[in-house]
């Protein structure tokens, strides 16, 4: 049986591809998507998971437009990760469709308390949307089945030393989130720097007709993100959705993940404590340590092939 899902994200190329793989995988049931302000403004992230979802055979989706901006902070985009259009070289006709009615918070609180229990929130962009959702229902955090988020580093940070972009861009969003009461499948830095897109994985990719030509080779190719740690560009936010359909692919320790707001040099930094689970207010984290990177691209690219033959049909 497939897990219901609603993706909240800020497209953004590794959201997109993140997008396809919830598409594609038959175990992942896409119920809706809604769009933050984050790697661009918040009217090109939601006309590029519009024009995402049409491209893919997945026009159906409702995407719904959530926060313009941080709770408390200027809005700063990663234009010069992602590119101008969000979607690096990729160039996909306008989407046809608008956005669905009504708001984000409204959206995510109202379709998971209809089906308590039931649906995963997964979430690969700044948590604005979902720190005023659980801030309006904190009953949300009891409501959902898991608490999926992209984001974060127990190590070093991929903006500044400290901070990963996601934590980074609303960091008073992003501790409110982890104060919430649930438990957060983190899936930061640790694991996703390891999903390099290899000359390997990037030729399957080719090979997967306009679905790979159009929109993820030339995504891919134009992603301005760097590491020594990386052997292609990585799909970070990908992750949390592969994390829903194999969690066995990753290797997660429980933890207290705590973000930083008032640091001048570490605004956005999640301080991880693993051995927190027998201390003072216990774990509130699950988070990667560990991926299997073969067995990640195998079901990543699977995923895809599936795609791409219902975009032939």
């Amino acid at each position: 049986m497939a897990t219901p899902i609603i993706l909240d994200c800020d497209p953004g190329i590794d959201d997109a591809l993140a997008i396809t793989f919830a598409h594609g995988h038959p175990g992942i049931d896409l119920l809706g998507i809604t769009t933050v302000a984050g790697n661009v403004g918040l009217a090109q992230t939601t006309a590029n998971a519009l024009a995402v979802c049409e491209f893919i055979g997945a026009g159906g989706t409702p995407v719904t437009a959530g926060c313009a901006g941080p709770l408390l902070r200027p809005a700063l985009d990663a234009r010069q990760v992602h590119g101008e259009s969000g979607l690096g070289g990729a160039v996909l006709p306008p989407p046809a469709a608008g956005p669905a009615p009504g708001h984000a918070i409204d959206y995510i609180i109202d379709t998971i308390g209809a089906a308590r229990g039931e649906i995963t929130l997964v979430a690969t962009g700044p948590l604005t949307n979902i720190a005023l959702a659980v801030r309006r229902e904190p009953r949300l955090a009891d409501w959902v089945q898991d608490f999926v988020i992209m984001g974060g580093s127990a190590g070093r940070g991929n903006t500044t030393p400290a901070a990963e972009y996601n934590m980074w861009a609303d960091p008073e969003a992003a501790a409110l989130v982890f104060r919430a009461g649930w438990t957060v499948v983190v899936l930061g830095l640790d694991v996703t720097l390891r999903t390099g897109a290899s000359a390997s994985v990037l030729e399957r990719m080719g090979a997967l007709g306009a679905l790979g030509t159009e929109l993820l080779l030339p995504a891919l190719a134009q992603y301005r993100s760097t590491s020594p740690r990386e052997t292609g560009p990585p799909v970070h936010d990908v992750c949390a959705v592969a994390w829903v359909a194999a969690a066995g692919v990753f290797g997660l320790v429980p933890a207290r993940v705590q973000v930083e707001t008032c640091g001048q040099l570490t605004s956005g930094m999640t301080v991880t404590e693993f051995e927190a689970a027998g201390g003072v207010g216990g774990s509130n984290a699950r988070v990667a340590t560990d991926i299997d990177v073969d067995g990640f691209w195998e079901l990543t690219l699977g995923a895809y092939g599936r795609v791409a033959e219902g975009m032939r049909r």
